[in-house]
């Protein structure tokens, strides 16, 4: 039950369903799960710790507002750490990874033509999961699951379909460099990939 109130608080965040500079109630929220305060109260200070709230000992508690430098540094670690997933799962990704990474693509690209900014981070999302599983390192999905909710969050609300139409054309690239096993240029396109994105997101 904590990881599935952590999990859906974090989410209301990440999606803006709590706006930034919003109030949450422990206890409100806590009548919501039908648990006590303590497990709301623990879901808060991970929150804390990963940027997404504030809180205020003896006072309030509310979401954190957009911190664009903090983004921007997470933007660098996080293009960087896909680029290593990248130079990881080239060796290993098989026909069926190809397809999925096609499909994804497709599917962004028909969100972009739809102004659907829920379904085209959730392809984007996908396209990269392909390198991500593919490079089974755990360390690398930890570090991303602390950094990449700041991302998406400022993603979501900045969304810019134009900048998207772009990352499409960079997926490809992706794809036909991992098809040819070039783990470094993979590497490199898929770092180039996180870094527009910030650049297009952070202004």
């Amino acid at each position: 039950m904590k990881k599935k109130i952590y999990d859906q608080l974090k989410e209301a965040i990440v999606n803006l369903t709590f706006k930034p500079g919003e109030r949450l109630n422990d206890t409100a929220l806590a009548a919501q799960f039908g648990v006590s305060r303590t497990p709301v109260r623990e879901a808060f200070k991970r929150l804390e710790d990963e940027g997404l709230i504030e809180l205020f000992p003896g006072s309030m508690t509310r979401v954190a507002d957009f911190d664009e430098e903090s983004a921007r540094h997470a933007f660098t670690v996080v293009a960087a750490l896909h680029a290593l997933a990248a130079r990881l799962a080239v060796p290993v990704l098989k026909k069926e990874s190809f397809m999925r990474m096609k499909k994804a693509n497709e599917q962004l690209e028909k969100a972009l033509e739809r102004k659907d900014d829920v379904q085209a981070i959730g392809a984007d999302t996908e396209f990269h999961q392909v390198m991500l599983e593919a490079a089974a390192n755990p360390e690398i999905s930890i570090a991303l699951e602390r950094m990449t909710p700041k991302i998406y969050r400022l993603e979501r609300a900045r969304f810019i379909s134009s900048g998207g139409f772009d990352s499409i054309r960079q997926h490809e690239d992706i794809i036909q460099a991992a098809q040819k096993k070039k783990s470094g240029k993979t590497a490199s396109l898929v770092e180039k990939n996180w870094l527009t994105l910030g650049q297009w997101v952070i202004r």
